[in-house]
């Protein structure tokens, strides 16, 4: 089996292929590049699985797969993965597939029974210094922490290191290689935390990691599914800690309809939100 992903030398991988693989596991964008140096023949594949479709459709890569499907054989099994379930991705599996079998393993867009919710209602200017007082404290070893824009990702985790803690970011203009590096620091504890948004975390495997903490809110609820299940996993115990501001209000109301619980709001001392801050909205 070989893994192929851009950001990367791409010889070491053709060379690779040339040696023949069974199992390949590539981003749409270097499989196609590998096609175009002709060192790939998709005449005999049996296969093809499509991971993470609904993340694939919202960052425009649907052309790219629509191309790939274009070059395999008509006949074949297609296995499509999705953790959110929309109508885009129903339309999908609809043109992609045919007479597709529809497996579930939980509910649609629901969370894993092992973690813990908690909000922290916060103003926003104030929610640097309560993350700082959280990843202080010494119940908080091993955080991932979520932003909304690269922007921001890159900001809070300099802060944060001048903060006295431990920190790196990762977002999608770093390299490859530097996510990579930053990604085993953080397995390897070297980091306390890692700031992430939305699509560097997608997929991210950390076993055993207990807290995630949302620093901003998604705007999309189904972002909120995706970033806390990052922990919890496999039966563990995890923690979902989110900093909520009153203008995030709005996208709390639409986390709790979709995952159809109520999130419990705990307000920590000196860290008050803002007095227009009214739940519910």
């Amino acid at each position: 089996s070989l893994c192929a992903y851009g950001g990367v030398d791409i010889k070491p991988q053709i060379a690779e292929i040339r040696l023949g693989v069974e199992v390949l596991v590539a981003t749409p964008g270097r499989l196609l590049d590998l096609v175009e140096q002709k060192c790939l023949n998709f005449n005999s594949v049996q296969a093809l699985v499509l991971d993470e479709a609904d993340r694939m459709l919202d960052m425009g890569f649907m052309p790219d797969v629509t191309r790939i499907i274009n070059l395999l054989p008509v006949q074949r099994q297609s296995l499509l993965f999705s953790a959110t379930f929309s109508e885009e991705i129903k339309k999908l599996a609809d043109k992609m597939l045919q007479a597709p079998e529809l497996i579930e393993v939980a509910k649609r867009n629901t969370v894993s029974e092992t973690i813990t919710h908690r909000v922290h209602p916060v103003a926003a200017d104030a929610k640097r210094a309560l993350l700082v007082k959280l990843l202080k404290s010494s119940e908080f070893n091993q955080v991932l922490v979520f932003t909304r824009t690269k922007l921001e990702t890159g900001r809070l985790a300099r802060e944060l290191q001048r903060a006295g803690i431990k920190a790196d970011a990762i977002h999608g203009d770093k390299s490859q290689l530097d996510r990579i590096k930053a990604l085993e620091a953080f397995k390897g504890g070297q980091t306390d935390a890692l700031i992430a948004t939305d699509v560097a975390a997608r997929g991210l495997d950390v076993d055993d990691l207990p807290y995630v903490i949302n620093y901003e809110l998604p705007h999309t609820p189904e972002d909120y599914v995706h970033r806390i299940g990052r922990t919890g996993r496999a039966g563990k115990m995890g923690n979902a800690i989110s900093l909520v501001s009153a203008h995030e209000v709005g996208y709390l109301v639409d986390i709790e309809k979709l995952i159809k619980r109520p999130i419990e709001q705990v307000e920590v001392a000196g860290f008050e939100p803002e007095p227009e801050y009214e739940y519910p909205p």
